[in-house]
């Protein structure tokens, strides 16, 4: 998810190359370069002169070395299926166990990884399993527009439609697998699927930022109105921005929401090691060191590109001791017959070592955009020449997520796409901090699934509708909203209750019948925090103090006439129904206050 380092292969460099053996078969691997005179075999100087042309071919090295460990892997894998035959007597004893999982340990470390599958052919929708299609429904040479579709029959449930836009930074869409598998039983969704550089023709042209900008508004007309967007890290700016221009424009086609997780809006706030090496070098150290071309016989022969075993690299780098730890572990699990956990490990590595190329132009466009110029934050930001004006959001609600020990985006620089958004009503805004994960726990595991998700989930219900009118913004200075306890809790912005008093009375007096034998015009006592409801949040609760509902008996006694009218008023669209709220505060109105 950020620049990283030159891959460290440790050769013998030459001090003289021959003109016959530039002339040799093996020509590809003498490297030359006639602008400084660096001459290596295999490897260059960790830093490159600006002009050397040395680094054009590390791809082609990575390639034959690919190439030439085939007879070692194919030989390994064959002698690991001797030693694991159960006709083998060898099968059992400590010694063929431990040739085994060397073998495994050796095909595994030198095989190259493909695109993994989804793997999602069910989900459960409303207490019934559903089948699962995945289909592609728009498609563009670098990116394909997924649609996970739920075969729930004749009968449509008013799901919200969320736009997933997944991270193009070294690892395919399918490491948001957990995050689809979750939100698909209450939403429906697609998923941006980038295809990887070194597989797309030269023919086919650039990719850079402005396109990425370029498809994500592309997909959001496709997709037609009232669309929420979810981007998870590297293309929170991309996705701001796409916003951003569409409001600029009166696009009606603008998202409904738009959910940022883990983003490096602002890398000045709490720099991690990535900001950092990306602030400390130069655009041209990134273009002369990690910029490369793909090689042949690859589909995109001759492209620009950053390299996936490059981008792996520098992943690994900044935990390297826990993934030979956990490659230590995973031998010891094979040699033990420990399947369960060594299947987890292939599971994970399975999904983590599979990497794409980048666009040359993207990469260096983004580090430069993102990391060293600072662009959005500072206002300088362009989309094809034009401003982008990230004041110019007023209709796309706005809601930020960070994981509290995130060492890749640092807490606060996804929150700053708060302080951009100068149009954007405080209702209409919400920020969650997760406490105890890392960047992966933000769209991932199970503090995902049971903590971050439901907000996420509620607060896309809290907007279903763009408004057709911006809200009126505040005189004075308010606070973005913080979620609150509870599974499904909204994190909507804080408004002010409205005071009890004669005002409240008047509106309790004026309501229809089957609401005015339960409204209060204020509350019985000290009032219940009926944010302990899931699927009650600050904004709802606040819509429910001022109609005149204080306390969980008020739920807890409601009628269908009551149910009915109280949907109509506050326009909860079935909420009290399907969230259960009747049977939630029958409970909690039967426990006692906690002081």
């Amino acid at each position: 998810p950020g620049p990283s380092a030159p891959f460290p292969l440790h050769l013998p460099v030459r001090t003289r190359c021959t003109a016959v053996e530039r002339r040799a078969v093996f020509d590809i691997l003498i490297l030359h370069c006639k602008n400084c005179g660096v001459r290596a075999f295999g490897a260059a100087p960790a830093e490159l002169p600006p002009d050397c042309e040395v680094g054009h071919v590390f791809y082609q090295l990575y390639e034959f070395n690919h190439a030439a460990m085939s007879p070692v892997r194919a030989m390994a894998d064959m002698t690991r299926l001797y030693f694991q035959n159960p006709l083998n007597p060898l099968t059992h004893t400590p010694v063929g166990r431990q040739v085994a999982a060397g073998c495994e340990m050796v095909e595994r470390l030198t095989r190259r990884y493909g695109k993994p599958e989804f793997g999602l052919p069910e989900t459960t929708v409303s207490g019934v399993k559903v089948q699962v299609r995945e289909e592609i429904v728009w498609s563009k040479p670098f990116c394909n527009l997924l649609h996970f579709d739920r075969k729930t029959g004749p009968q449509k449930h008013p799901d919200p439609k969320i736009l997933v836009i997944a991270p193009m930074s070294g690892h395919y869409a399918t490491l948001l697998r957990g995050t689809v598998e979750t939100l698909l039983p209450k939403a429906d969704i697609y998923i941006t699927d980038w295809i990887d550089a070194r597989m797309v023709p030269l023919a086919q042209g650039h990719f850079d930022l402005d396109d990425y900008v370029d498809y994500i508004i592309e997909m959001l007309h496709y997709l037609g109105p009232n669309t929420h967007v979810l981007a998870v890290c590297q293309p929170s700016v991309p996705a701001l921005a796409a916003a951003a221009v569409m409001e600029k424009h009166g696009d009606p086609m603008s998202p409904a929401t738009l959910t940022l997780m883990g983003g490096p809006i602002d890398t000045r706030i709490n720099p991690t090691a990535v900001n950092e090496l990306a602030e400390n070098k130069p655009i041209e150290w990134f273009e002369n060191n990690v910029i490369m071309k793909v090689p042949f016989p690859q589909p995109g022969f001759m492209r620009d590109v950053y390299p996936g075993f490059l981008q792996l690299s520098g992943f690994m780098s900044m935990n390297l001791d826990r993934h030979v730890s956990a490659h230590r572990d995973y031998f010891q699990h094979l040699v033990a017959g420990d399947g369960d956990s060594a299947e987890k490990h292939r599971d994970f590595y399975d999904e983590y070592l599979a990497v794409m190329d980048l666009t040359a132009e993207f990469y260096l466009q983004t580090v430069d955009t993102v990391f060293i110029q600072h662009a959005l934050p500072k206002g300088t930001y362009t989309h094809r020449g034009e401003l982008v004006d990230c004041g110019a959001i007023r209709r796309t609600a706005l809601l930020t997520v960070e994981g509290e020990k995130d060492d890749i985006t640092g807490r606060g620089q996804t929150k700053a796409a708060h302080d951009l958004c100068t149009s954007l009503a405080p209702e209409m805004q919400a920020h969650y901090m997760q406490p105890s994960v890392g960047h992966y726990g933000v769209f991932n595991g199970s503090r995902f699934r049971s903590e971050i998700a439901p907000r996420i989930l509620d607060f896309i219900r809290s907007h279903m509708m763009r408004p057709e009118k911006a809200p009126p913004l505040p005189r004075g200075t308010s606070e973005i909203a913080e979620a609150t306890r509870g599974e499904d809790t909204a994190p909507t912005a804080k408004a002010p209750a409205k005071a009890a008093g004669p005002d409240a009375g008047v509106a309790a007096a004026t309501m229809s019948d089957p609401l005015a034998a339960i409204l209060l015009a204020e509350p019985q006592g000290v009032a219940d925090d009926l944010t302990a409801i899931t699927g009650i949040g600050p904004k709802l609760q606040t819509a429910l103090n001022g109609a005149g509902i204080f306390h969980y008996w008020q739920i807890a006694g409601l009628n269908e006439a009551q149910i009915e009218a109280l949907d109509g008023k506050l326009d909860f669209r079935g909420r009290i129904a399907r969230d259960g709220w009747i049977e939630q505060a029958q409970k909690l109105a039967g426990e006692p206050a906690e002081h």
